[in-house]
């Protein structure tokens, strides 16, 4: 999975976000200060389709509406607005007429600036993108690579929001639990990843670990240009990997595993070989 997947590219003359504070709204009114929020809000470099060539198959994804727009149009946003979210899903749904093996999830996380009507819309793009594609809700344990292929589904949507209960295609947030460690220091993530593999439940969820750091404000002041692949990611990367390969799949094991500059290490490549010891598993089982 990658974080943030639709950062690679935001919009650096639009206005900053209903996701940031109303002082950096202020300061943002300077454009030397949007090419610094857009340093630190892109934490991917792939698109949607390269990240789909590249093995991704988890979405981490925030959206809003930008108020003050005539419409209900929804974009993706992480400080600075990204795309629209319908040109992000028509992508995703090419590289799936295109595959139709593969599957993929879409974890709708955070929304800001959203009403009951934005929603409605949102939903309503999610269908008309997908359509039959589309998994609705069922007992997690059910739902193997044999399971889609059978009844031609190709996408799971979380949808973190009370209004998923008004559609069945739309699955609960409470069924991708993805724990924030919130820190800028590589051991303390490793040790929170650990801790919360061991607590994850053993059956009716998926999980994510979320192996990236995240930039405090000081952090940010300290290195200002420098961004933050430059800062907190290039260095850290390789100790995360370890980790990465260290780990099991399977109950109580790692599930989706999700990172920032998906392409910098052989990320992607590193999570699927983990599969390899479940088929090992299979094989002595039998």
């Amino acid at each position: 999975g990658s974080h943030d997947s639709f950062s690679y590219w935001v919009d650096e003359k639009s206005p900053v976000g209903p996701d940031q504070a109303t002082a950096i709204k202020r300061l943002a009114r300077i454009s030397l200060v949007r090419k610094i929020i857009k340093k630190w809000s892109v934490t991917q470099n792939l698109t949607f389709k390269e990240q789909l060539e590249g093995g991704i198959r988890y979405f981490d994804l925030r959206v809003s509406s930008k108020p003050g727009e005539i419409g209900q149009e929804i974009y993706f946003i992480h400080g600075l607005f990204g795309i629209k979210v319908w040109d992000g899903l028509k992508e995703m749904n090419s590289f799936l007429e295109q595959h139709p093996k593969e599957v993929i999830f879409l974890d709708f996380n955070h929304f800001y600036a959203m009403d009951d009507s934005h929603h409605h819309f949102l939903i309503n793009r999610i269908h008309s993108a997908f359509e039959s594609k589309l998994c609705c809700v069922e007992c997690v344990e059910y739902v193997t690579l044999l399971y889609m292929w059978e009844k031609k589904h190709q996408v799971l949507i979380f949808y973190h929001h009370p209004l998923y209960q008004e559609y069945p295609f739309l699955w609960p947030g409470n069924k991708m639990p993805a724990p924030w460690a919130n820190t800028t220091n590589v051991h303390k993530l490793l040790q929170f990843l650990e801790t919360t593999l061991g607590e994850r439940s053993r059956y009716g969820t998926f999980h994510v670990s979320q192996a990236i750091l995240t930039p405090r404000v000081k952090t940010i002041a300290r290195h200002l240009v420098r961004g933050l692949k430059n800062t907190l990611v290039h260095r850290n990367l390789p100790m995360i990997l370890n980790w990465v390969k260290a780990q099991k799949p399977g109950v109580m094991g790692v599930n989706i595993i999700t990172s920032d500059f998906v392409e910098l290490v052989d990320f992607a490549a590193t999570v699927i070989a983990l599969n390899d010891l479940l088929l090992e598993e299979d094989e002595s089982d039998t």
